[in-house]
């Protein structure tokens, strides 16, 4: 036999032999987040904890031993978008999704997955109605608005009890649910806002609510815009001579907010916002490695982490990759994560610590004194 006929017997069969040779199995899971709009920013920092995870995930044979590839989805953070995200999902057969990050994208886009056995894990979504209608395939790692709403109002009567305090709401659903939440929970414990009102977040209706605020003698300020609205009404009213002691919720928990608003005037803002993962020893790897990338693991990027870590725990605890037993997986099991050992209980929410304080210096937030 030739050497030209050698090599081309030897082609054929490598050929043959690479064809034969299964291909290593996938599967995908759906990470839906905004990549438009307002909460770009926290959608950016759920999307590289959930691909710190699959990284994580796949370099220790993957979920139940196949390879994570995701599949992200831009919902902007709008109730009809997150709809076609879900529906998106369902037609191209993924079973398992993290997301979302705003709670009307969630709210929408659970009833989707719900109505086809598809497991949604969210990393951000606060509203209490999400879990509380008691979908058996919907969870989340994060708080819920009504615990933030408990916690704002002691520290309102707690330190502020005596002064004259406003609670203020853009006409969004997630801030005219925490401004309500905020003020049941206040006038529970016997305290009175002096002020409740509603405003069309923009320039203008800003600086008219701080010269209406001033003008009543407010000292303190609840409002549970994000860090965009949030940030320009505290520099507007600055601007305007009006420096209150402002309180803010976790919709502002990204450095934008401290951009928008000014160090000077983003200093010492309050804000409620889960307790901080990165501090935790069972992180710490995580953050490092973060680190080692120039990035630091702030807001929800640890907890878009642990929102896919658990889909894998389950996954790898029971063997499986059907949604319907990692569901069950993951209401039944404890699991060792970034945020500790967590379950969830029958609602789907995480058995994880709630909120904590937090107070805005030169442009960071940390633990405030007395948590």
């Amino acid at each position: 036999m030739t050497v030209r006929r050698l090599l081309v017997l030897g082609t054929l069969l490598i050929g043959f032999a690479t064809s034969a040779m299964p291909a290593a199995a996938e599967i995908t899971v759906g990470v839906a987040v905004p990549r438009t709009g307002p909460y770009v920013a926290v959608g950016e920092q759920v999307l590289r904890g959930v691909q710190a995870a699959a990284r994580d995930a796949n370099a220790k044979g993957g979920l139940d031993g196949q390879t994570i590839v995701l599949d992200v989805q831009d919902d902007s953070c709008d109730s009809n978008q997150a709809v076609a995200v879900a529906n998106h999902y369902v037609q191209s057969n993924v079973r398992l999704v993290v997301g979302h990050v705003c709670s009307n994208a969630s709210l929408a886009a659970s009833e989707v997955y719900a109505a086809n056995g598809i497991v949604m894990i969210t990393a951000a979504s606060v509203a209490a109605k999400l879990t509380d209608r008691g979908l058996p395939t919907i969870f989340r790692v994060c708080g819920r608005d009504d615990d933030q709403g408990k916690l704002s109002a002691a520290i309102l009567a707690e330190r502020f009890r005596d002064r004259k305090i406003a609670i203020v709401n853009d006409l969004s659903p997630a801030s005219r649910q925490l401004a309500a939440a905020t003020k049941d929970n206040l006038n529970r414990i016997g305290v009175n806002e002096a002020l409740f009102t509603a405003f069309q977040a923009s320039d203008a209706d800003d600086a008219a609510l701080a010269d209406r605020l001033k003008a009543a003698g407010i000292d303190v300020v609840y409002y549970g815009g994000d860090a965009q609205e949030m940030g320009r009404l505290v520099r507007i009213a600055a601007e305007r001579g009006f420096r209150p002691q402002w309180f803010g919720t976790s919709a502002i928990a990204t450095p934008d907010f401290a951009k928008i608003a000014g160090g000077g005037a983003s200093n010492g803002v309050l804000m409620t916002f889960y307790l901080d993962p990165s501090r935790k020893p069972e992180a710490q790897s995580v953050v490092s490695g973060f680190k080692a990338q120039n990035i630091e693991a702030d807001g929800s990027m640890i907890y878009g982490y642990a929102a896919l870590q658990v889909l894998v725990a389950a996954a790898n605890f029971a063997h499986s990759t059907d949604p319907a037993v990692i569901a069950r997986t993951l209401h039944a099991e404890r699991f060792d994560t970034v945020l500790g050992t967590v379950g969830f209980d029958a609602k789907g929410d995480i058995t994880a610590q709630g909120y904590v304080l937090y107070v805005w210096r030169d442009g960071n937030f940390t633990p405030a004194k007395g948590n």
